[in-house]
């Protein structure tokens, strides 16, 4: 992948933080989703997120993507809520909910309460999907506590993003960046064709773009700019090592066609990313761009699918 290409995309997928408010429209209901009975919480522990659990089964956590609420989820949860009992994350501040009292770094406390949330909850080893973020997320999760968790399923996410431009890329050279998109994002809403245009680089259908949009819209742009400036400086290469259960990756090479890669090109990043990672499979979408749930939603489920059926075999 060539630098500027992905530079783009970054600045695409990062900067889609608006002005804090009301979400200007109702997210449509695309997939038929209800929440079960809830489980006995303490929702002051884990102030930088949110839980709604749906369905029965086998533990599945879900954690959205930058500016991203639990319902991008929605499909996902109606295919596996007869099978999981899904916990369905949603992240302080993004898509016109509450932030969480400032800290910094922020992504470290989410980590820890995520992880706080699963032993509380005595979730047995539960199933991991994250998007974006939150495959950033899931993935820290199992470096920093291997035994906590069972399969990963990473949507379209690395552990280093930095390193994509320069694999020799260091820290201190990240943050550089890092701050000036904080502060860029800090400052307030880009332009709504701008945004639109972004956001039109990550997912295909235009009434998603709309749903998307609305959504960064409705973030605040102080959590936004913290989020993005923690994942952009945590490199997690060097400790994929200490992960345990099997990860599916699947990577969005169609996103990154638009600016001249190829899937060869693209695959090898994320090989090399996930080099030290002991049971990783990547897969790479043909059709869909970073939103691959929805893209590439046949092709999506199909690979989850025989990814979790192959690891529940593999756990008995």
């Amino acid at each position: 992948m060539k630098p500027s290409a992905f530079t783009r995309f970054l600045i695409a997928a990062l900067l889609m933080a608006g002005t804090a408010g009301p979400v200007l429209a109702a997210t449509p209901a695309s997939a038929a989703v209800e929440a079960t009975a809830p489980v006995a919480d303490n929702p002051a522990a884990h102030p930088t997120f949110t839980v709604r659990v749906v369905g029965k089964g086998q533990p599945m956590l879900l954690i959205p993507g930058l500016n991203c609420p639990g319902e991008v989820w929605n499909e996902v949860v109606a295919h596996f809520q007869q099978r999981y009992q899904c916990h369905v994350v949603s992240l302080a501040g993004f898509a016109g909910t509450a932030p969480a009292p400032a800290v910094d770094p922020l992504l470290p406390a989410v980590r820890d309460q995520l992880l706080a949330y699963i032993k509380t909850q005595k979730l047995n080893k539960p199933t991991v999907v994250g998007h974006s973020l939150g495959g950033f997320l899931a993935l820290w999760l199992s470096t920093t506590q291997p035994d906590a968790l069972g399969p990963l399923v990473i949507v379209d996410s690395l552990p280093f993003l930095a390193g994509v431009q320069s694999p020799g890329a260091t820290l201190e050279a990240a943050k550089t960046m890092a701050a000036g998109l904080r502060n860029q994002v800090k400052q307030g809403p880009m332009p709504a064709a701008a945004q639109r245009q972004m956001i039109a680089s990550l997912v295909i259908d235009t009434a998603r773009v709309s749903q998307i949009a609305r959504w960064g819209t409705a973030s605040d742009p102080a959590t936004t700019a913290q989020a993005m400036y923690d994942m952009y400086t945590t490199d997690l290469r060097a400790d994929l090592g200490r992960v345990q259960q099997p990860v599916l990756v699947l990577g969005a090479w169609a996103a990154y066609k638009q600016y001249g890669s190829t899937k060869e090109s693209t695959r090898a990043i994320f090989t090399q990313q996930f080099a030290q990672l002991p049971q990783a499979r990547i897969e790479m979408s043909e059709a869909g761009r970073h939103f691959l749930m929805y893209d590439d939603t046949t092709w999506f489920f199909a690979q989850t699918d025989g990814f979790l059926k192959q690891s529940s075999v593999a756990r008995k």
